[in-house]
C-alpha cells in the first residue's frame, strides 16, 4: 500500500483524517506522512498491521477480542453422546435387574 492508496482508502469511506486517525489508533500526523508517502524527505512506509487494519476496517470489522473457543468438532460431540446414552442405557438395564431380583 502507497501512499495513494492509504489515502483512496481513506476517502472511499468518507473518512477525515482525524477520522482515520482514530479509527487506527494514530495520530493524525502519522496519517498525514503515510498519504505523503514521507516525513521530512526521508520515506515513510506503511507498516503490515496498519495495512491489514486498513483492509479489516473496510470489511467492517471494528475490533477483535482474538479467536473463539474452540468448539468440539461433530464427530467427537456425536461419539460423547453415544457414549453417554450407552451409559444411561446401563444403569436403567442394571436397576432393572435388581428389581426382578427382588420380586423373586
Amino acid at each position: 500500500m502507497k501512499g495513494h492508496d492509504f489515502k483512496r482508502w481513506r476517502k472511499t469511506l468518507d473518512y477525515s483524517q482525524k477520522d482515520a486517525a482514530e479509527i487506527l489508533g494514530l495520530k493524525r500526523r502519522v496519517v498525514q506522512y503515510y498519504e505523503k508517502g514521507e516525513r521530512d524527505g526521508d520515506p515513510v512506509k506503511i507498516p503490515r498491521t496498519v495495512r491489514l487494519a486498513c483492509y479489516a476496517i473496510s470489511i467492517g470489522v471494528t475490533d477483535y477480542h482474538g479467536p473463539e473457543k474452540e468448539k468440539k468438532k461433530d464427530k467427537d460431540r456425536e461419539s460423547e453422546e453415544a457414549r453417554a446414552a450407552a451409559d444411561d442405557k446401563k444403569k436403567k438395564g442394571k436397576g432393572k435387574k435388581k428389581k426382578k431380583d427382588k420380586a423373586e
